[in-house]
């Protein structure tokens, strides 16, 4: 095999593995049409969370953490007086003591909220946040058992999924230190991108130099909004030998302790820019992924053998300055500098690689070619799509009016243009937002004394809105219609609609979550659209805001939920389906409501985890006992809450 040969079948191998470039794209559309309607929405007094890091970018790396980026929305950071504007708070930048790439920030009114004024301190009589102080500070604001690593709350979500919050500030300006990288940008990016980066600003999270004058005060200039960007700007063998650059250090540093792990991801981006803007590849193909890989392992080469690692935007910050020197960096490059005399081959000794290659091997008919379906089935794009649209979709407004305002963003969004994934994207985010709103009206009128003739016209704009929002959704969403129904104790009405949501969810080709059957999927929905397949084979969990009252029987379990600090309530759907039957039932058909509780029974001890994700195993344990001890039978509902 030839080395481009070779490069062919590691690029088939990563688009298996890291993904195709129809799914790339879909990863990032939904992403970024929920984050501009959350950013369009949200208030002044709440804060803004963006997601960054590999995930925005497009990657889905099994051991990959969550990173998100939150700041308060009611501040700006300003370079210089002129930029200052009377809708936010003021923060000053004073980069005259930081080196470069660091700044303290400065509250020239000395005017804030007390959080960050519990974050200040006085250097040389005025009042600058603490880096310090501010992560302490946040450290526990959105989850209670975050510790803090670098500028973030680190943790993890049911010891397995990895989270990093960076609470941070946000400047709508461009760093005056970074205005030489505009000036370097001839091929790379193209202009609209550079101007859409420049308008977007920068971010500042809190941790300084560990060398500077101020280490303790000082904040980090963040461009990871423009990097974002610059990624999404990659061509598809770009974004792939950025991938393949992140395996590597992956494996490199397999064994090591967190001292020992002087490489990292974002010495691989970084590489990757330079090596782009540099025009050092003439066409990024695949044949030639390898050799983009070459030269990057050679940036990385000469930057170590130099202790200087040229920030992309900022070089003069040198990214080795605090851990790559003396006797690690002599070590370091030792390492590197073996890989270097063995040549692109070994890579080749690499699990993984070897691997991407082993698997074209036995796959003859996989190729480098444009119709990915080739390489992905149907099934597989249609399941990356849904999973994306229902964790992106999931929405938190606060009342009826901001309710409303995600609508009206909705519409304005529909005369945009927007990719094929983002049409049922803005039908499931219609249909969320149709659901909250019913169950916020119905409680609106329930809780005043309106007069029967509001209620009534109430009742009938939140039944047309559930209605319209099952046309628009999931299958699962029909259960938003006989939660209603029998919050306003139409059991018969509610149980017609169980009849038939329960004739749906038994589909032989229905996708819930990981678990399809793709022959019944494909023979069932194939070729439909995405809006079809979504509203006719799909299910997903029921979210409840712990805000809104749904029904009596789970407002106890929404509260305890709220305690811990979660918004949402997660219910199975083949759950929820059995509980609101059995609720229904126990008012009109009592022997009925025996076989509802039978199944629900039956479905919590023996599911193997089908029907009912692991994750939301003791919520499942909990509607079981809920219903039991609604029968009578304590010592049943006893024995289940304690499972």
């Amino acid at each position: 095999m030839t080395l481009q040969t070779i490069s062919e079948s590691v690029y088939v191998g990563l688009c298996v593995e890291i993904g195709t470039p129809q799914q790339v794209a879909i990863r990032r559309d939904v992403w970024d049409i929920k984050e501009l309607l959350d950013h369009t929405v949200a208030r002044l007094d709440q804060p803004v969370k963006m997601l960054s890091g590999s995930r925005r970018e497009g990657f889905r790396f099994k051991d990959s953490d969550v990173d998100f980026m939150i700041w308060p929305n009611n501040y700006r950071v300003l370079w210089d007086f002129s930029q200052a504007t009377q809708r936010y708070n003021l923060i000053l930048c004073d980069s005259s003591e930081s080196p470069p790439g660091f700044t303290l920030l400065w509250l020239p009114l000395e005017q804030a909220d007390r959080l960050v004024l519990s974050s200040c301190v006085r250097i040389n009589g005025s009042l600058y946040i603490s880096s310090a102080k501010h992560r302490n500070n946040t450290c526990s604001l959105i989850r209670q058992d975050s510790t803090v690593h670098g500028p973030c709350s680190s943790g993890s979500i049911d010891g397995e999924l990895e989270y990093d919050y960076a609470h941070c500030f946000v400047s709508d300006f461009w760093p005056p230190s970074a205005y030489s990288w505009k000036d370097r940008c001839h091929s790379w990016p193209p202009p609209h991108v550079l101007n859409d980066i420049i308008r977007n600003g920068c971010h500042f999270v809190a941790i300084g130099h560990k060398l500077g004058k101020h280490a303790d005060n000082e904040w980090r200039i963040s461009f990871s909004k423009a990097e974002q960007k610059l990624v999404y700007a990659m061509n598809c063998t770009q974004f792939l030998t950025y991938g393949l650059l992140k395996n590597f250090v992956k494996e490199f540093n397999k064994g090591k302790s967190e001292e020992e792990k002087l490489l990292c991801s974002y010495h691989m981006k970084t590489a990757i820019f330079w090596a782009i803007q540099q025009n050092t590849i003439a066409h990024w193909c695949p044949q030639n992924l390898l050799a983009g890989f070459w030269v990057c392992f050679k940036f990385l080469l000469k930057w170590v053998y130099e202790g200087y690692c040229p920030n992309f935007f900022i070089p003069e910050n040198n990214m080795f300055l605090n851990k790559v020197h003396g006797e690690a960096q002599r070590s370091l490059f030792t390492r590197l500098y073996g890989l270097y005399e063995k040549g692109i081959a070994f890579l080749l000794q690499s699990p993984s690689i070897s691997s991407y290659i082993m698997y074209v091997l036995c796959n003859p008919r996989l190729s480098v070619c444009t119709d990915e379906q080739t390489l992905i089935p149907e099934v597989v794009l249609d399941g990356e799509l849904f999973i994306g649209i229902k964790w992106n979709t999931v929405l938190c407004p606060l009342n009826l009016h901001n309710c409303m305002e995600y609508l009206h963003m909705i519409e304005q969004l529909i005369w945009s243009p927007f990719t094929q994934c983002q049409i049922p994207m803005l039908q499931k985010l219609t249909a969320n937002v149709l659901q909250i709103s019913a169950f916020m009206l119905c409680d609106m009128y329930s809780n005043t004394s309106g007069g029967n003739k509001q209620m009534y016209i109430a009742d009938k704009r939140s039944c047309y809105m559930l209605k319209l929002a099952a046309k628009f959704g999931f299958v699962s969403d029909l259960l938003y219609i006989a939660m209603y129904l029998y919050k306003t104790f139409r059991h018969r009405e509610a149980l017609s609609v169980i009849e038939m949501t329960k004739v749906k969810l038994a589909q032989p080709g229905l996708m819930y979550w990981g678990h399809v059957d793709p022959e019944r999927y494909t023979e069932a929905v194939g070729g439909r659209s995405w809006s079809y397949k979504m509203r006719h084979a799909v299910a997903y969990d029921i979210e409840l805001l712990h805000h809104i009252h749904y029904i009596n029987e789970l407002t106890p379990k929404q509260k305890s939920n709220s305690l811990n600090h979660e918004r949402f309530l997660f219910i199975p759907p083949f759950i929820l389906l059995h509980m609101l039957e059995f609720l229904c039932c126990r008012h009109v058909d009592p022997m009925r409501a025996q076989a509802a509780l039978d199944d629900l029974q039956v479905l919590v001890h023996h599911d193997q985890g089908v029907l009912i994700d692991e994750t939301h195993k003791d919520i499942s344990w909990e509607i079981l006992g809920i219903c039991q001890q609604m029968t009578g039978n304590h010592q049943a509902a006893s024995c289940t809450c304690t499972m």
